[in-house]
């Protein structure tokens, strides 16, 4: 007897809602309780209890006989949006589905905004499935035996399968179905291999026996992140389905696709089979990533991928569940617990792979337009963007420079001098890259076309059911298609392209039409009639066949059929390109790919394919953005202005904008569109455009060092707001911002004619860079044409900005640092700029930052440690730099600006490395303050902060404040041009000077002994400064550093008698590390109101890199040294002595005696200087702070 869900009066609705939800969660709790069989960590345990098995095969079959195929099911009372669909191959009528052992009750209405309607035939919880048995423990976790005694209604299930879960991580699960007895194929991508199971994990594991079921609970709350009992399970040759709940609605990933960034789990169905298609909602598009992010309650999140690349389909249903249904391979399947959605994203990059690196002139402006026909035109555009100082770092060239279309080739008409043009753009400090695509033209004469001839001899070509190479139709006509599964495809590719490398010196690869795109069904020949091509189940795929748009699905790779390797096709050509470019140029390469799969961030980037010029298509690119970014493709980007039909100047000022903050920015359109560059428009739209690029340009180190965070640690670069504030649930669905990193914030305008824009702030301050000068130099910019707020105490609020057509609202998220450099019209112009720094203070006074610098191109610059990094920190009135790694790279760097936000009194005294800076600037308006004078070296400035200010009587920091180095004193790292400064400000608990060198950094640390007490001769203080009164805080040690390490020569002291103090340590490289030796005097500090004492100790310390500090005095050689201190500006000499350290002890306490120290004097400096000279005096000046 049927038993249909009963329609609800319109009065009633509620009621029946909470039937609903209430029938929902007992069979959630049947399902979760009753069937479930925890695995027991008890040596020998192997299989499930007998009478427990007994009892599930009770409760799985029901108070009735346990229906069979055929029957009409006698259970269908399961709520809507819970059934999971008994027809997903074809439309069936209820004898048909009935006829399958399914429940038929057709639905009155399709729900609102739903892809797809509820299923009619649907399972009943009493459906015949897999039993599990033999459950036995292993050294990785379990393996078990499943078994189906009903086959279903595909052709040629899978009776008996073989299940495998792997405990491999903390946070990771592995759970793997196959066919134990026939090899299938299995994705050929290289995971990570696991030889014992985790000791602790944030999971627990259960199982099912009938219907069999895995269920994945998180240990810290209970909750299930997976469980696969709520549908059967498929295992037949051509359909596997496998079906699990979710805790939450907010699902996103399963890429690629066009739309929001969070899938609607409404009935919609994601279809995943690589297609060449213009972007459009509800088809499948150029990519295939089968992942998912769930977002839980409480910032948590879990992530689920299927390794897995044939055709599939993926429904989201509302109950929320979910359903793989995929058409051949195995059930290869990834659970990462997180906790939290950033940990989910590094724990799916550990299997697919972290980003490459790209080159540091990738990160630049792109410019590209298929029609750029000749040399001279192409010339003309890149003379014109200079002409019209537009950056531009890597000029394009679409088909137009091949001859006849075809690969590795150019045309003499219009492209005779192409290698010259090259060298041109080399020259003037710019790139080239140039459009590859697979299809290798084939129908020219033998020996006519050296790339096609070679292949054939080569074997490189995919190849149809009678072993010729498989002909399709692309750009130049007909055409072969390689393999790159061989690895003879690999070395011939590299050969092509080292031969027109040869020829033209290109710089990187645009690999376009690898889906791969065909012209034809299958081939020019059409495809065999067989189970590949018609498949008893076809996902949701655009044309409604496999073979459509792309070559038959039947054709032979070397290590499968295409059917099975269709979607991994781009990652295999992006891997070659990678590969060759590697080996030809020797330098980091530069790979941008249309199509994708898995993994593919580890060998290039994407861009989103052939997008309209549209405002829906504008909005649709930041989510997509975002979406690539979750899936390790970090560099990615849409086409600026759009590639199809004509752009507006509005819309492409808009898009230029927001481009200038997609990590691959890239302007180019169709050869049937208006021409679309920067400098067509009008001069108001130009300035807007020039504005939002030269910003851009300025954020280029900032941007450098979020794609090395991204390639070492497996970060994203552009990401989603949920992923830095996973708890709060309003930022969840927010994908029309986008963040960089962790600091900043892009609020980009979408919609035509706005000039306001709305957008969502988390909790906390975010200060708005309009008030920060692009260049990052200079003077601070005009006030905006708009009245902007200078800062946005948000409590997590939605706020409406003032966004005119010149201004992208970007702001600094308070607690940050971020490098900026002045820019160029090329990044070779813009690296050799001064460098500055923008702060934005917390309301403690906080933030933090990091730099990372190579040369922008080389290979292996971590493995040779030929890079620079440096950690900025701000506290305590302090900005300092920590050296976490330091070489020659980055020598030349010279840090030229700081500008403070967050500075709410207007400082009256800024001091910069012990200098006093008369030039900065405050603005009350904004609470900016700013100071210009000369450039010092960035490494030089180290753990000395780089600059500061102070309110007497007031410690709070200053609102926006900036300034500049003075101009007579510049260092460089690894060498010493006039003086190595480093500065520190901060209470008698803060020592932090630093002197870098090579590998490690040796700090010489003189420690301040100050008392207000009174008078204490040598004979008092001794020689142990632990137990000194009033003795500076403890001073951070580290390992001693190694020969080549040389020590620094000269301190500078501030000194109140109150006991607060300035340290100014400057470094020199002394050219003997074995002896040093000092001479100096004290000076008198005027008439006598009250005593102090002034002790100073030497220390000898070093940092190896990254490693923690650790006092360290073996090994400090003999020391001596003599001092006398003197101000000019005194001449009394109070006191004078010397001291002696012996071999691998401390050496000893110097103690000085001031005749007399006024008490509540003003604070003085005092400075110390010594060299290697052993009768050498330096004389030093005095300088008064008001206290």
């Amino acid at each position: 007897m049927d038993m249909k869900w009963p329609p609800c009066p319109r009065p009633l609705l509620g009621a029946c809602a909470l039937l609903s939800l209430a029938t929902a969660a007992l069979v959630g709790h049947v399902l979760l309780h009753d069937f479930m069989v925890v695995p027991r960590e008890l040596h020998g345990f192997s299989q499930v209890p007998k009478e427990m098995n007994q009892a599930h095969q009770q409760r799985a079959s029901g108070p009735g006989p346990q229906p069979s195929l055929g029957a009409a099911p006698t259970q269908c009372d399961v709520p809507p949006n819970s059934r999971f669909d008994c027809a997903p191959d074809k439309a069936i009528t209820r004898e048909q589905c009935e006829a399958r052992g399914c429940c038929y009750v057709p639905a009155r209405w399709r729900p609102r905004g739903s892809q797809m309607a509820q299923p009619w035939c649907f399972f009943p919880p009493s459906y015949p499935s897999y039993k599990l048995g033999n459950l036995t423990t292993t050294e990785t976790g379990y393996t078990a035996t499943l078994r189906r005694d009903t086959p279903t209604f595909f052709p040629k299930d899978v009776l008996t399968l073989r299940l495998d879960v792997l405990m491999e991580t903390e946070s990771r699960l592995h759970l793997t179905i196959r066919d134990p007895v026939n090899q299938r194929y299995e994705v050929p991508l290289e995971t990570p291999r696991v030889h014992s199971r985790a000791p602790s994990t944030l999971y627990s594991v259960e199982f099912s026996e009938e219907p069999f079921g895995v269920v994945v609970r998180r240990k810290l709350d209970g909750r299930v992140v997976l469980n696969t009992t709520v549908a059967p399970l498929f295992f037949a040759e051509q359909f596997l389905q496998l079906s699990t709940s979710l805790p939450s609605p907010y699902v996103t990933g399963l890429a690629e696709h066009l739309g929001p960034l969070m899938l609607s789990t409404n009935w919609t169905k994601v279809t995943l089979w690589n297609r060449d298609v213009a972007p459009k909602s509800d088809v499948n598009l150029y990519g295939s990533h089968p992942f998912y992010l769930v977002l839980e309650d409480g910032g948590l999140a879990h992530g689920v991928f299927l390794l897995n690349s044939n055709a599939m389909d993926v429904v989201l249903q509302p109950s929320p569940a979910l359903s793989w249904r995929s058409t051949g391979g195995i059930l290869d399947v990834y659970v990462f617990l997180g906790p939290e959605p950033k940990s989910v994203v590094r724990q799916y990059l550990d299997v697919v792979g972290y980003p490459f690196m790209p080159p540091y002139w990738g990160l630049g402006f792109h410019l590209c337009r298929w029609g750029y026909s000749s040399t001279a035109i192409t010339r003309q555009v890149v003379e014109n963007m200079t002409q019209a100082l537009f950056p531009l770092d890597v000029q394009w060239n679409d088909l137009d420079y091949m001859d006849a279309r075809r690969d590795f080739t150019f045309n003499t008409d219009g492209f005779g001098d192409f290698p010259a043009m090259v060298q041109e753009l080399h020259q003037g400090g710019r790139r080239y890259v140039m459009i590859v695509d697979p299809a290798i033209s084939s129908s020219g004469p033998a020996g006519s076309y050296r790339p096609y001839d070679e292949g054939l001899r080569r074997g490189v070509f995919i190849t149809n059911d009678t072993g010729q190479p498989l002909i399709g139709k692309v750009w130049p006509g007909p055409t072969a298609f390689p393999d790159f599964t061989n690895p003879e495809t690999l070395d011939w590719w590299q050969d092509m392209v080292a031969e027109f490398h040869a020829q033209v010196p290109f710089d990187g690869m645009w690999i376009d039409m690898n889906e791969p795109s065909n012209f034809v069904k299958g081939s020019v020949d059409g495809c065999p009639d067989s189970d590949l091509e018609n498949p008893p189940y076809v996902p949701g795929v655009v044309g409604g066949t496999l073979r459509a748009a792309t070559i038959c699905a039947s054709s032979h790779q070397f290590l499968s059929t295409h059917y099975n390797l269709h979607n991994l096709y781009g990652l295999t050509e992006a891997l070659a390109s990678h590969r060759a470019l590697v080996k030809v140029r020797g330098s980091r390469p530069f790979v941008i790919s249309r199509s994708t799969f898995a993994g593919h961030g580890r060998y290039a980037g994407h861009w989103t394919g052939d997008v309209w010029s549209s405002w829906e298509q504008l909005s649709s690119s930041v989510p997509e953005v975002l979406l690539f970014n979750l899936l390790g493709v970090p560099l990615v980007g849409a086409d600026i202005c759009g590639f199809l039909g004509n752009t507006s100047e509005e819309l492409c000022v808009r898009w230029t904008q927001l481009g200038a903050f997609y990590p691959f920015m890239r302007n180019h359109n169709d050869l049937h569109s208006l021409p679309q560059e920067p400098y067509r428009f009008s001069d108001s739209a130009q300035r807007a455009m020039r504005t939002a690029l030269a910003l851009r340009y300025a954020l280029l180190p900032h941007l450098y060092t979020l794609f090395h965070r991204a390639h070492t640690g497996g970060e994203t670069v552009a990401r989603p707001l949920f992923l830095e504030f996973p708890e709060d649930p309003h930022t969840w669905t927010v994908d029309r911002q986008l963040l960089w990193g962790e600091a900043l914030l892009i609020t980009p305008v979408l919609e035509a004619g706005k000039v306001e824009v709305t957008g969502y702030f988390p909790n906390g301050t975010w200060y708005n860079l309009q008030t920060v000068p692009a260049e990052a130099l200079g003077s601070l910019p005009p006030p905006p044409s708009a009245p902007f707020k200078s800062a946005i105490h948000s409590e997590g609020q939605w706020v409406t900005l003032p966004a005119p057509l010149d201004t992208i609202n970007l702001h600094l998220r308070a607690g940050h640092i971020i490098p900026l450099q002045g820019p160029g019209l090329t990044t070779t112009e813009s690296r050799k700029q001064p460098m500055a720094l923008a702060v934005a203070l917390t309301g403690s006074g906080e933030a933090h930052g990091e730099l990372f610098w190579d040369d922008g191109e080389s290979l292996g610059v971590l493995e040779r440690g030929a890079y620079m990094q440096v950690v900025f920190l701000a506290r305590n009135n302090t900005i300092m730099n920590e050296l976490l790694h330091v070489t020659n790279e980055g020598a030349g760097l010279q840090l030229r600006k700081v500008t403070v936000l967050g500075v709410v009194t207007a400082p009256q005294q800024v001091v910069s490395n012990g200098i006093p800076v008369s030039n900065f600037t405050y603005s009350l308006q904004t609470q900016a303050r700013g100071a210009t004078d000369g450039a010092r070296g960035l490494v030089s400035r180290r753990a000395e902060g780089v600059g500061r200010a102070r309110v007497p009587g007031d410690p709070r920091p200053a609102e926006l404040a900036s300034w500049e180095w003075p101009s007579e004193a510049t260092g460089h790292l690894g060498h010493t041009k006039g003086r190595e400064e480093l500065f520190l400000w901060g209470e008698r608990d803060e020592l932090v000077p630093l002197r870098p060198c090579l590998s490690c950094l040796c700090l010489h640390f003189w420690q301040l002994v100050s008392s207000a007490e009174g008078a204490r001769g040598p004979s008092q203080l001794g020689g142990n400064s632990d137990s000194l009164p009033g003795q500076a805080g403890p001073v951070s040690t580290a390992h001693l550093c190694p020969d080549s390490c040389l020590p620094s020569t000269r301190a500078s002291l501030l000194l109140a008698t109150g006991g607060s103090f300035f340290f100014v340590l400057v470094s020199r490289p002394w050219p003997s590390p074995s002896r040093w030796r000092w001479e100096s005097s004290f000076s008198s500090v005027g008439r006598n109101q009250g005593p102090g004492v002034l002790g100073v100790s030497w220390r000898s310390l070093c940092v190896q890199r990254l490693s923690a500090p650790s006092a360290v005095w073996a090994g400090v050689r003999a020391l001596t040294c003599s001092m006398a201190l003197t101000c000019l500006q005194h001449s009394d000499l109070l006191a004078s002595t010397s001291c002696a350290g012996a071999l691998g002890q401390p050496p000893p306490l110097i103690a000085f005696l001031p005749s007399s120290v006024p008490r509540g004097y003003p604070v003085w400096n005092v400075t110390l200087e010594a060299s290697v000279s052993i009768a050498r005096h330096q004389n030093v000046s005095c300088h008064q702070l008001p206290v």
